[in-house]
Formats: C-alpha cells, sequence, structure tokens
C-alpha cells in the first residue's frame, strides 16, 4: 500500500512546495484535485491540456520529489438538473481524464451526482425515504432516465481515452452513497467502474468499514482515510442526519476528523487489514476535513498515524503453516 495525500489539503502552497512538503514527510503519492470541487489550485487540467509544458513540469516535479500520481479528483455533480452547472463539472471530467492518460495515470475519483426529480428541477433531490411512493418514482426516474445514460455514454468515452478505473466516493447527497448504490451503477455500466472507500461517509451512516470492503471486494479502486467522530449525546437527541454547519462541532451529530480523532488504532488496523484480504493494495489517500486542526497539524497527525498500521510489504511465504 501507498501512503498518499489528497492535494487540496495543501492548496496554500504552491505545486513544487506542496510536493516538497509532502516527501519531507515521508509520503509516497498524491491525489491530485484538477476541478470539480477540488478546485484547480495546483493543477487546472484543460489548461494543463492546452500547456504541454505545464504538464511536462508536472511530471518532473513528481520525479523530484519522489512522489506517484494515485488518481486525478474530480468530484462534481456532473448529472446537475442545471445544464449549465452539469456541463461545467462534466468538462472538468474530462479534461481531468484527459490528463491523467497523459501524466501516465489511469484512475480518476469523483462523485456520481445526483439529478432532480424531474426535466424541470432547478436542484438536486437526493432521496431517502421508501415512502411515500412519489420518492420511488423519483429514484427510479433518476437512476434509468439520467444517472445509467449518463455514465454508460461517459464510461465509454473513459476507456476511449485510456481510463481503467473510475472510483466512486460512495457520499450521502448523490446517488451513489453505500455499497450497493455503487454495485447498482457498477453492474448497469461495467466494472470500470469501482468505489473509492472513505470510512468517514460509512461511519456516520451507521455502516461498518470492514463488512463494506469485504463486500465490495475487486471493486474498490481507491481509499480515502479520513475519520468521522460520532457525538453520542446529540446522535441521541437528533439521530445522524445532521444540517447544521461543519463548523458547530459541538452541536453537529457528528463531524469530520483525522484519522485515529474518531476511532483509535484497533479500528484502523481492521480496516487495513480488511484492505488486504479484499486484495486492495494501492494509495491510501489523507483527506483532511478535520475542523479542529490546522491543515498541517491534521495531516501530519494521520501521516504518523498510518505510518503504524498500513500493511506495505507482501506477506510472502508462511514459513510456519
Amino acid at each position: 500500500m501507498k501512503l498518499c495525500v489528497m492535494s487540496p489539503v495543501l492548496n496554500q502552497m504552491s505545486l513544487e512546495e506542496a510536493l516538497k512538503y509532502l516527501n519531507s514527510l515521508g509520503v509516497d503519492a498524491v491525489e491530485m484535485g484538477a476541478g470539480g470541487y477540488p478546485g484547480k489550485a495546483h493543477v487546472d487540467a484543460a489548461d494543463f491540456l492546452a500547456h504541454p509544458e505545464k504538464t511536462e513540469n508536472f511530471k518532473e516535479l513528481l520525479e523530484k520529489y519522489n512522489i506517484s500520481l494515485a488518481a486525478v479528483a474530480t468530484h462534481g455533480n456532473p448529472v446537475h438538473p442545471n445544464k449549465e452547472t452539469a456541463k461545467r463539472f462534466h468538462d472538468d471530467f474530462v479534461a481531468s481524464m484527459e490528463l491523467a492518460v497523459k501524466m501516465g495515470c489511469d484512475t480518476v475519483i469523483g462523485f456520481s451526482g445526483c439529478p432532480g426529480d424531474c426535466e424541470n428541477s432547478e436542484r438536486p433531490n437526493w432521496v431517502t425515504c421508501a415512502w411515500p411512493e412519489d420518492y420511488q418514482e423519483t429514484l427510479e426516474w433518476q437512476w434509468n432516465e439520467v444517472l445509467i445514460p449518463y455514465w454508460k455514454e461517459t464510461a465509454k468515452l473513459a476507456g476511449e481515452i485510456g481510463i481503467k478505473k473510475i472510483a466512486f466516493e460512495m457520499h450521502p447527497g448523490f446517488c451513489v452513497y453505500n455499497p450497493p448504490t455503487l454495485m447498482r451503477l457498477r453492474n448497469a455500466v461495467g466494472d470500470i467502474i469501482g468505489a473509492n472507500v472513505d470510512p468517514s461517509h460509512l461511519f456516520w451512516q451507521g455502516i461498518d468499514p470492514c463488512a463494506a470492503i469485504k463486500y465490495l471486494g475487486s471493486a474498490i479502486y481507491h481509499f480515502h482515510a479520513k475519520d468521522t467522530n460520532i457525538d453520542k449525546y446529540n446522535t441521541s437527541v437528533k439521530g445522524v442526519l445532521d444540517t447544521g454547519g461543519y463548523g458547530d462541532a459541538g452541536g453537529r451529530s457528528w463531524s469530520f476528523r483525522t484519522v485515529g480523532y474518531g476511532h483509535d488504532e484497533l479500528t484502523w488496523n481492521n480496516i487495513i487489514s480488511s484492505l488486504k484480504i479484499a486484495g486492495y493494495d494501492g494509495a491510501v489517500s489523507i483527506e483532511h476535513e478535520d475542523g479542529l486542526m490546522s491543515p498541517r497539524e491534521g495531516l501530519e497527525k494521520a501521516v504518523e498515524f498510518l505510518k503504524k498500521v498500513l500493511i506495505k510489504d507482501s506477506a510472502g511465504e508462511m514459513w510456519w503453516a
């Protein structure tokens, strides 16, 4: 497994400063934000494609600081009911796929997206209820008329470009938010679709990350190392569906934390071991979104924590068996 960092946490640095800093921490790889919600602070995929010298400079910097490119991240909502918004996210995603291939990388990270509830919608509509019947009708329309057709077409384009893995972060608010919805889209579109497993989004839904990893198996294409603290008192009163602002750490049912500040080392040992059993040996990418720590402190604590729990070497022959 490779110790990796998702780059937006270092947006305050230049690209070279960020890579030099990651090298100093002993990080092996980077997941580069290049559009969509992660932004373009370090890499604007469309701009890099228009100026090949920038792509070459990016390659040289990665080599200089001994950092590999694990994936290009362009999370967005390309099926947004606002056509202009959807096109912006789609264009970013396509440019990121093209740049990834030019960089020798075959994996892109994103969201499935979420449509509205009909052709005339203005905003996305995330369905979480089975009743009344309107919700099921909306859900089937979203999947059969929008989501599956869009990703079938985009997956075909991805294959033509040279992308082998589209890894969806299973994120509430989007149609793919848990293992069964990930597999539903994968079964409909093809095995170019896989999972970016992020335990932080599973914990607060009540999903056991180890069970999710076992269920997904070879469909796991990427992994985000991010934790969640569940506030038992607030959850006992409000439940886990919390629309309060992320800045209200004392009032929320749950909050994102750096690894080790939501769940203990044993929990993370089990998660990493579950990945190993599932055959995953790729990037373990730190995504820092801890509202109680600065980017540097949260990232550095995560790096040191994960150095203890990652399994890097092959087990080799079981000499005792």
